[in-house]
């Protein structure tokens, strides 16, 4: 280990004691990087480091033109504590129970917990209308045909590959799959490198709609031990792939759902040249890298692949719209076995509204648009967790996101999460219940609660209604 990472987590460290310590709090302004790198004898760019890391931990948050200043801290609120996971694969049976779950959140009226949407009024709906209607004005002929060999819009394309320099790239435009949804490039990725049977490495918990993805495809899930704020264990891993019994991971390293961590670049350095060097191929979900808290986006382990193992898989839905139905994935050396399976499954994506995309990309509204929508997503992710200290039982855990707009919560371990939720249905209310992110069944006590609507009046009143249901079971 190179000294510099010893020297700003010392800091890190130092100004974390403060914080819980009393010395600096709720609100007190920290001193400027300048004065820190002056007066530790340290450089500028390891006092940022220091300060990032405590911004990731949600201790500290960086206002414009303002510096870094102490967040409000509720020491009486704890992570939530995840115990160990089981050691072997099993078999994943998780989509009848998760469908009525859902279902029960769709109906009219209920208390918009469930799936994990954004609100309309977020989204730049009435700018994509717009969009539609000049490119289908201006290119009539992008409706005309279909195509299962050539799928991917050069100018949707190109756009991507310009994003990727905040991903650590440039990734090259050949690398790219352009897919209906996230959804789709998840399911063929693991088309393409795994066959009934295998085993998937998963976080632990793990979001539910991969292991529908693994359940529908035949395959086994293994649970890997998983920190609320670090995400996967790197070292569980490590021991979990050595015998060659694992054929692939499936992660969300950014803001993972649910727990909403991220992987320090360390870690994903290290994941990336270990499994790479086991023949692991690697499946990461990025769709809430762009949607971080902290002031500079986290790189996917995408940034870290050498040898082309990590298929990079993302879509719009969380930050434009559900409606777009745009994917895609920057496939590495899987990328002819990934278009194979697109091929011969689904096709071409909709041309038109890949250039819809393409077009809002290239004007710069998606990064205003972006910085607009993550103060919106922070505030009502913190709005929640308020509400939920307010109206839940004194020992309930709740984790700190550091991105995304999902809340996980862990009640007290006598609590059942899915009988709770049948009675909360009753009641106009609903959440996804711990047990559905396990495809072993773990987390009956914990569930998860959708952050993705403004906290209105309206919205605090269920979350305390909810909150009622639990202190009278």
């Amino acid at each position: 280990m190179t000294t510099e990472p010893l020297r700003y987590e010392k800091l890190a460290a130092e100004l974390e004691g403060m914080i819980s310590g009393g010395s600096l709090r709720c609100g007190d302004r920290l001193p400027s990087v300048r004065r820190l790198a002056v007066e530790r004898r340290l450089s500028v760019s390891t006092v940022v480091q220091a300060l990032h890391q405590l911004e990731g931990r949600g201790l500290v948050e960086a206002r414009p033109q303002s510096g870094y200043f102490v967040r409000r801290i509720e020491p009486a609120r704890a992570q939530p504590v995840l115990r160990p996971p089981p050691v072997e694969p099993v078999p994943v049976d998780v989509s009848q129970r998760l469908v009525r779950v859902l279902q029960s959140g769709a109906k009219p009226g209920m208390a918009p917990f469930a799936a994990a949407l954004p609100a309309p009024a977020l989204l730049p709906l009435a700018a994509l209308h717009r969009l539609y209607a000049g490119i289908a004005r201006r290119q009539p002929k992008l409706l005309e045909g279909g195509s299962h060999i050539n799928m991917d819009e050069p100018a949707l394309v190109r756009q991507l590959v310009r994003r990727s320099l905040a991903w650590g790239g440039p990734l090259a435009a050949e690398e790219f799959v352009i897919t209906n949804s996230c959804t789709e490039a998840l399911g063929l990725c693991l088309r393409a490198v795994t066959k009934p049977g295998d085993t998937v490495a998963v976080e632990s918990p793990a979001y539910y709609l991969m292991l529908q993805l693994l359940e529908t495809l035949g395959l086994k899930a293994l649970e890997i031990p998983t920190d609320p704020q670090t995400g996967i264990s790197v070292e569980a891993l490590d021991l979990a792939t050595r015998d060659g019994a694992v054929a692939a991971c499936l992660l969300v390293p950014n803001a993972s759902n649910p727990l909403g961590s991220v992987m320090p670049d360390e870690k994903k350095r290290l994941l990336a040249t270990l499994t790479a060097s086991r023949g692991v191929a690697v499946i990461e979900d990025d769709i809430y890298g762009d949607l971080h808290f902290g002031s500079q986006r986290p790189w996917p382990i995408k940034a870290f692949d050498t040898a082309g193992n990590v298929m990079l898989c993302s879509s719009f839905s969380k930050s434009l719209t559900p409606s777009l139905r745009i994917g895609f994935v920057a496939a590495g050396r899987h990328r002819s076995a990934i278009a194979l399976q697109k091929t011969i499954t689904s096709g071409a994506t909709n041309p038109l509204t890949q250039h819809v995309l393409a077009e809002y990309l290239a004007s710069g509204a998606y990064e205003r648009h972006l910085r607009s929508l993550r103060r919106s997503y922070e505030s009502q992710v913190e709005s929640m967790r308020q509400a939920v200290g307010r109206y839940f039982p004194a020992a309930t855990r709740i984790a700190r996101p550091q991105g995304g707009f999902v809340l996980w919560v862990e009640l007290p371990e006598a609590f059942d999460a899915a009988r709770l939720h049948e009675r909360a249905v009753a009641e106009n209310l609903s959440f996804v219940p711990g047990e559905l992110f396990s495809a072993s069944g773990m987390y009956r006590n914990c569930l998860r609660l959708n952050c993705g609507n403004p906290h209105t009046p309206e919205i605090d009143d269920a979350v305390r209604r909810l909150g009622a249901l639990i202190e009278n079971p």
